[in-house]
């Protein structure tokens, strides 16, 4: 993630969003950022926890809390129906949560003067939360849970092979394996002590952060954030993160069927951390940022050998961030001939440094994605989001300046360093999806 308000590549100084940092006393970081464009409020509270922090066995847990966060709390009864009402009715846009492999978020942009309606629901749900977590609630979740991992992983094009390839990438007892939804065995295994110690553990004040951004005054909001949030208890101290990522020193492979129409393969390397990865990140973007890119020219326009093609680094994983290129092999074309021609692309990458127009092309299409997800102070990439991603990896909300003018002062030579470190043959997960073969329709004379 990156943010800021600079308006062309390379402007210097790069501007800051102003905001003000303070800790209460139970250890919650806030953080507001004043922004008078519109009379909205984007409140947006992450919680350090996810994948990374559960025990084998106990997979899924911290996706499992983002829907009993939906399920109503001590002085909000209801379920996931009540809660979105509620806000809806008070005009909250962009509004959801989500879970992640080391975070778990909830945010909601409201008109300004429901402000204080978004601070009272977060702070209930982070205090009281399991004042109505009953057996029942957790019966109820476990099963949607479930039949939400079924609808978008399991039944899903290509899904069960993303779901195998983090297992080949991440192979146990990293904690990464399983996924961030976790594995029916675990969720069924999980009692509602379990659930509850979990949540006392990881869902406290001193292992989170509220931003607050919009249209607002400082000197009323900071009584409001004291009044719902400096009452929670703060909780006991986050047990460390001792897992770490073995490196990959055999290329690991597999075939899979899937009910698909077209072959698809998928490659993937461990990649570098959070704020490591600004070399890496313009790699993606030559490979595979937009229609003039690298593998699209090559597979998509020139060869037709795929349909389509994409490349991506995740930069928020604290064990090694996921590197991953994948192609949809076109109809009448080979796995084989799709799997070399991205090997090449890649390899080319290794040898030879990227032309300067490419890497500059990289860098205006990042910065152009910059400006519209900063057009909103909430939501996905939003300016509550950055400002809590860089609390959590950086300890600094500002920090992500500092990490734009890292990625825009990225230089080919440094591209290409990156292939030859991250992305080498015997470091990589190949899966080719293949599709399942049809039987003939009776079965005998």
């Amino acid at each position: 993630m990156f943010a800021t308000l600079a308006l062309l590549v390379g402007a210097a100084p790069l501007p800051q969003i102003a905001f003000e940092k303070y800790r209460l006393p139970n250890g919650l970081t806030v953080i507001l950022s004043q922004d008078h464009r519109a009379p909205v409020v984007a409140v947006d509270v992450w919680y350090h926890v996810g994948a990374v922090d559960e025990r084998k066995g106990r997979s899924g847990f911290a996706h499992l809390f983002e829907h009993l966060m939906f399920q109503g709390s001590k002085h909000l009864h209801g379920d996931e129906r009540t809660v979105f009402a509620m806000l809806e009715r008070n005009g909250a846009t962009n509004l959801n949560g989500t879970t992640e492999w080391d975070r778990t978020n909830y945010f909601e942009t409201m008109p300004a003067d429901r402000l204080e309606l978004a601070l009272w629901l977060e702070s209930d749900r982070m205090g009281f939360l399991l004042d109505t977590v009953d057996q029942k609630k957790l019966d109820t979740q476990r099963d949607v849970v479930r039949n939400e991992k079924r609808q978008s992983i399991e039944n899903v094009p290509y899904g069960k092979a993303e779901e195998h390839l983090v297992e080949l990438l991440y192979p146990q007892p990293n904690p990464y394996y399983g996924y961030v939804i976790g594995s029916h065995e675990d969720l069924v295994a999980a009692s509602l002590e379990d659930v509850k110690d979990f949540f006392r553990t990881y869902y406290a004040p001193n292992n989170a952060s509220l931003a607050i951004v919009g249209d607002f005054k400082t000197a009323e909001v900071k009584p409001l954030v004291e009044k719902y949030f400096g009452p929670i208890v703060r909780g006991p101290q986050k047990p460390p993160v001792t897992a770490r990522t073995e490196p990959h020193l055999k290329e690991a492979r597999e075939t899979m069927t899937d009910q698909v129409q077209l072959a698809k393969i998928l490659m993937a390397w461990v990649g570098p951390k959070p704020l490591e990865g600004s070399a890496v990140n313009a790699l993606m973007r030559v490979l595979a940022g937009g229609k003039s890119s690298r593998l699209y020219h090559d597979l998509v326009y020139e060869k037709k050998i795929a349909q389509d093609v994409s490349a991506s680094w995740d930069p928020a994983m604290q064990l090694g961030g996921i590197i991953e290129v994948t192609a949809t092999v076109q109809a009448g074309r080979s796995p084989q001939e799709v799997e070399a021609a991205l090997t090449d692309e890649i390899k080319r990458l290794r040898d030879q440094p990227p032309a300067a127009a490419e890497l500059d092309r990289a860098k205006r299409n990042v910065e152009a994605q910059l400006f519209t997800a900063l057009e909103n102070v909430g939501g996905f990439g939003g300016k509550a989001d950055q400002l809590d991603y860089y609390e959590m990896w950086a300890g600094d909300p500002g920090y992500f300046s500092r990490n734009l003018q890292a990625f825009l002062d990225v230089t080919r030579e440094e591209v290409q360093k990156a292939a030859q470190q991250f992305m080498r043959e015997e470091q990589r997960v190949v899966i080719t999806v293949v599709p399942e073969q049809k039987q003939a329709a009776g079965g005998g004379k």
